[in-house]
């Protein structure tokens, strides 16, 4: 257990080495779901209690604090948000929260809206990089730096890179994520492999043998065009290295670049070779990952928060890297994510020291609750005498990971600004639906993406 705290702790003073210009931010152009909000209120009181190195917040009547948030019902972490509040409220009896809860996909467009209107509330979810830069450049969230004094002993400054800008903070990470490539090994038995595959060639020739075993290597949600990322994503990467992903994210080289051209036509090739379940196309990513807890598919890449999804499949899952495809550009340990969930506050907020000494009490809590429950590695410091016998095995198999990790690129629709993003997406959707080619896809972003 020692060794497993002392493998974390190293782990989680891991930097995202993306630059600060934006997913995590998954944004998406597809928002043909409709929006699932679910709002909860916490209960007023009147007594204050104690507070030491935090905002006075006595105050005769209650703080009313409004929250958004992506944690519905469905959301793996929706766990760690409900917990999280209910011991803040408690802590706090004078501090009448009232939170909801908003669908990934729609709560991208719904919060960008909120934004353009002055209309946010006084605590809001966010994405690290280009997604908070935006907000922060339209004079929309309230500086941290005063309140961050505060945690600065729990809250290590190497893990905020992707949270300030100008050397200012801006928002408060929860925990720390990575795409993974999730494994059925039962399937991968009756394909005749007995571990994942650790090479490109390996992985090509079990997808081979699952496909003439009737059975479905991928399974991608192609309704949210962020889960296509997640595979075309660490694709490239490890077809140029993390290095050169960086540079063409931030527009400091082109795209047009003849190993993403490769990456890109290898991706539609896995396609045509009915890797991909074609029915995803039309799936959400609940969907197509109740699909692989099924049974349905052999493979499924996405974040590693999904670790708590797979808690009762755990058995018969492993967790690994997606192998490397050109070993002189890339090599193992450069993965795709970062710290990037994140709170930040409002700047227009009526009360913005008390909303944000919340944001940071509510951070702490999710990191702890969430890492718990399996969805990622945590950015806050954790107790070292902590009982971490519950954390899921899968978890332990990504802290491991992490561990090894050299080098890492925040999610490609967080990385880049809210329109590159936008304009990034469409053309990673238009790639799952083979309507172009790697060299459309590097044409059109050359031409399309705001410098």
């Amino acid at each position: 257990m020692k060794k497993v705290i002392a493998l974390l702790m190293t782990m989680m003073m891991l930097v995202s080495l993306a630059a600060c210009g934006k997913k995590d931010s998954s944004t998406s152009t597809d928002n043909t779901a409709p929006a699932a909000t679910e709002a909860a209120t916490a209960t007023e009181a009147t007594e204050t209690p104690a507070a030491t190195e935090a905002p006075d917040v006595s105050k005769s009547e209650p703080t009313n604090l409004t929250m958004w948030c992506i944690a519905v019902e469905s959301d793996s972490n929706r766990h760690a948000y409900e917990t999280a509040i209910a011991d803040f409220q408690k802590a706090h009896p004078d501090i009448n929260l009232k939170w909801e809860a908003t669908q990934n996909q729609d709560y991208k467009t719904k919060i960008k809206a909120a934004v353009a209107a002055n209309e946010l509330p006084d605590i809001f979810f966010t994405w690290g990089g280009g997604f908070l830069r935006e907000f922060v450049d339209a004079g929309r969230v309230y500086g941290l730096d005063d309140v961050y004094a505060n945690y600065s002993s729990e809250l290590p400054d190497k893990v905020l890179t992707n949270h300030k800008f100008d050397g200012k903070l801006y928002a408060v990470p929860t925990n720390y994520n990575a795409v993974a490539m999730f494994a059925n090994m039962e399937l991968l038995k009756q394909a005749g492999f007995d571990k994942v595959p650790g090479t490109y060639e390996e992985l090509l020739a079990c997808c081979d043998a699952l496909v003439a075993k009737g059975i479905i290597p991928f399974g991608c949600s192609g309704k949210e065009t962020w889960c296509v990322t997640e595979y075309l994503e660490s694709i490239i990467e490890k077809s140029v290295g993390a290095a050169a992903l960086t540079d063409m994210y931030l527009g400091k080289t082109p795209w047009n670049n003849e190993g993403v051209i490769k990456a890109v036509d290898s991706f539609q090739e896995m396609i045509k070779k009915q890797y991909f379940d074609p029915e995803g196309i039309a799936l959400s990513n609940d969907e197509v990952k109740a699909n692989f807890i099924a049974g349905k598919y052999a493979f499924y890449i996405n974040g590693t928060w999904n670790c708590a999804s797979f808690v009762d499949i755990a058995d018969k899952v492993q967790v690994a890297e997606f192998p490397v495809i050109d070993s002189t550009k890339s090599q193992l340990g450069e993965l795709i994510g970062g710290p990037s969930d994140s709170l930040a506050v409002s700047a227009s907020s009526k009360s913005p020291e008390i909303a944000a000494m919340a944001a940071f009490e509510l951070a702490k809590s999710v990191c702890k609750y969430g890492y718990l429950d399996g969805n990622g590695l945590p950015a806050w410091t954790q107790d070292p005498n902590g009982d971490y016998s519950s954390v899921n095995p899968l978890t332990l198999s990504v802290a491991e990971i992490m561990n090894n990790s050299k080098q890492s690129v925040l999610f490609g629709d967080g990385i880049q600004s809210a329109d590159n993003a936008n304009i990034y997406l469409d053309y990673v959707s238009q790639i799952y639906a083979s309507a172009i080619d790697g060299k459309a896809f590097v044409e059109g972003l050359d031409k399309d993406l705001k410098k």
